[in-house]
């Protein structure tokens, strides 16, 4: 089942004098684990921005085979200040509302989904905490979590352990290779981690400002193993 489907689609900067992004074609299909590999600057983040709605497309389509909650979105690690308000469990909890639903209160079938996603990623521990007070890596599992709750199909991640330190990054990633796995979500990451991209994807998207390479993990060690590869 094709969950998403992009066509020729070019993102431009600077009143469009320069593309970022340009004549990207690709399909992402349900239970994928795909990579967006390339070097800084090669539109990785401004393609997954604009397949997210948070920069225009210029020219081109993005179409969703599913509705809009089913598509979670998880940006690099950005430290949340310890004033942010919300609890762990309420961070988590608020998760379950992105389900194209419009009730006013949250449903006892909410609360369990929200325990649930606590055990799963680790959290339950901090379920009373201000979520700004939890170190980087703590943090992005409950946003993680709270993604969890949206019940989606796909998951776009932007370079989610930029900053972390290695032991925290394995176990994230270790976590999206289970979502993958067992809740049979499909991962579309930016990523400059190679070891982890070699290690957990199914396929690999090398992004030089259009795509470069689009094929199995093993296709793309052989591509650059014969020095095929400029971007990566």
């Amino acid at each position: 089942m094709e969950l998403l489907t992009l066509k020729q689609v070019s993102i431009a900067y600077d009143n469009e004098r320069r593309f970022a992004v340009e004549n990207v074609s690709f399909t992402v299909n349900e239970g994928e684990y795909i990579c967006l590999i390339g070097s800084n600057g090669s539109g990785k983040s401004t393609l997954l921005k604009g397949i997210t709605g948070l920069v225009p497309v210029t020219s081109g389509t993005v179409t969703r085979h599913i509705r809009q909650g089913q598509c979670g979105y998880l940006s690099q690690n950005h430290m949340i200040g310890p004033n942010f308000p919300a609890t762990v469990y309420e961070v988590i909890l608020s998760g379950t509302q992105s389900r194209e639903k419009h009730l006013p209160f949250y449903t006892k079938q909410d609360r369990k989904l929200a325990q649930r996603a606590m055990e799963m990623f680790g959290v339950s521990d901090y379920r009373s905490r201000r979520i700004g007070h939890l170190s980087g890596g703590q943090q992005q599992r409950v946003l993680l979590a709270r993604a969890f709750c949206t019940s989606p199909k796909l998951l776009l991640l932007d370079e989610p352990c930029a900053g972390l330190d290695p032991v925290i990054t394995r176990e994230f990633y270790e976590l999206l290779a289970r979502l993958n796995k067992e809740e049979h979500i499909a991962i579309l990451m930016a990523s400059h981690d190679l070891e982890q991209v070699e290690s957990y994807a199914g396929r690999v998207i090398v992004m030089n400002q259009t795509v470069e390479f689009d094929g199995t993990v093993d296709a793309w060690k052989e591509a650059a193993v014969k020095g095929e590869l400029l971007n990566v």
